[in-house]
């Protein structure tokens, strides 16, 4: 009888080591982070009398960052696009506010910066422009997520040295303004260098379209913006391409009769905020950029009619960058979209697209669009572009 009460003693108390050993969270080798809400998080409202909680924004931008980490994960994926990929963990572990999705964004870029390392262990002999600045790009992201490789820069910055600024930006901006005789990739057959001017491809003898020189113009932007900030010249510097910003102004509403030009005049004004702000890491002061400011104010609404996912977190992250907070009737609508139309596997946008960009950088531009910033004050990235935008100022 002893015995037997003995063991049922004992089959009790392993039972209840079970249960308490299970109730614990488990604690993976990848990561440490969580997204369960505290307390506090569960019952507060993003804002008053509003239907989301703190807790359901944190919980939407975690399983969006977790949505683009799968998608890199992915050995095609991150061939077409590991540039841009380390470009999202960057920029998202640096700027938003979040301390645990700071966290988990820094430890994702760091695993993929070291295998965009490992994939990409020299400068190829044979690189040509196009590759070069993609690598400077990558080489920038990988740096900044503290994942360096000097011999591999050095090997960069002297390839980059055999190609002129109209080979890396299509013009050079030192001496003439974007330029509207670009041809776009061949509708036919996907040649994409036709040379500029061109109106028939030099492959299939079809028609040309132009690039809109908004287009040209945001490309150049960012390109020298990585040269400038990496320290590897593409042709040109930031501000020999900034400096055409007048010449980019007014910037007109959509129209049926090009809306082309429409959708890349958004992505300009954005990528001028971005590159100016070292892609959220500063606020920017409104008086130096009213025109620009003005516009983005004026299609936030437009972008949420036409359900443009990846526009509308654009337009939300830049407007930020100009002061405006979740107190503004504006970003409310942008966020309200967003937490009630995230997918099921945490992604945004639409899920029977192909092109695995239109899948992933919706879903980085709707985090951007949710999240708030630890800003670093009022500034620029580049402080010596100042003198410039301060003459251009209304009442200068």
């Amino acid at each position: 009888m002893k015995s037997s009460l003995r063991k049922w003693f004992g089959l009790f108390l392993l039972i209840l080591v079970f249960l308490q050993t299970a109730s614990q969270p488990l604690a993976g080798p990848q990561s440490s982070i969580t997204d369960s809400p505290s307390a506090s998080e569960k019952a507060r409202s993003i804002w008053p009398r509003s239907r989301f909680t703190e807790a359901q924004r944190k919980r939407a931008i975690m399983r969006g960052l977790r949505f683009i980490y799968r998608t890199s994960l992915q050995r095609e994926n991150f061939a077409d696009y590991g540039e841009d990929f380390l470009w999202c963990f960057y920029t998202l572990s640096e700027a938003v506010q979040d301390a645990d999705f700071r966290r988990e964004a820094r430890r994702m870029g760091i695993e993929r910066a070291s295998q965009w390392r490992h994939e990409h262990p020299a400068v190829p002999a044979n690189a040509g422009a196009s590759l070069i600045s993609d690598l400077v790009f990558g080489n920038d992201a990988a740096e900044s997520l503290g994942v360096r490789d000097e011999r591999f820069r050095e090997q960069l910055k002297l390839a980059a040295t055999r190609f002129d600024a109209r080979q890396y930006l299509l013009f050079d901006p030192v001496h003439e303004p974007p330029p509207a005789d670009v041809p776009d990739e061949c509708d036919y057959c996907g040649a994409d260098d036709n040379p500029r001017g061109s109106r028939l491809c030099h492959v299939c003898r079809k028609p040309l379209v132009m690039r809109t020189r908004y287009d040209v113009w945001y490309d150049a932007l960012i390109a020298t913006y990585a040269g400038d900030h990496s320290g590897i010249e593409l042709g040109a510097h930031y501000v020999d391409v900034l400096k055409w910003l007048p010449a980019m102004r007014p910037y007109h509403p959509r129209s049926g009769r090009n809306p082309e030009e429409y959708f890349d005049t958004v992505y300009a004004v954005t990528h001028l905020v971005y590159t100016l702000n070292g892609y959220s890491q500063y606020r920017l002061a409104p008086r130096l950029l009213p025109q620009e400011f003005a516009f983005l104010k004026a299609n936030l609404k437009r972008a949420i009619a036409s359900k443009d996912t990846d526009m509308l977190g654009e337009l939300m992250d830049s407007l930020r960058a100009f002061g405006l907070g979740t107190g503004d009737p504006l970003i409310r609508m942008g966020m309200e979209y967003y937490l009630s139309r995230q997918n099921k596997d945490g992604s945004w946008g639409k899920r029977q697209e192909k092109d695995i960009y239109l899948r992933y950088h919706p879903t980085w531009n709707a985090i951007a669009g949710l999240s708030e910033y630890s800003w670093k004050g009022e500034g620029l990235i580049f402080p010596e572009v100042r003198p410039l935008l301060e003459s251009w100022a209304p009442g200068r």
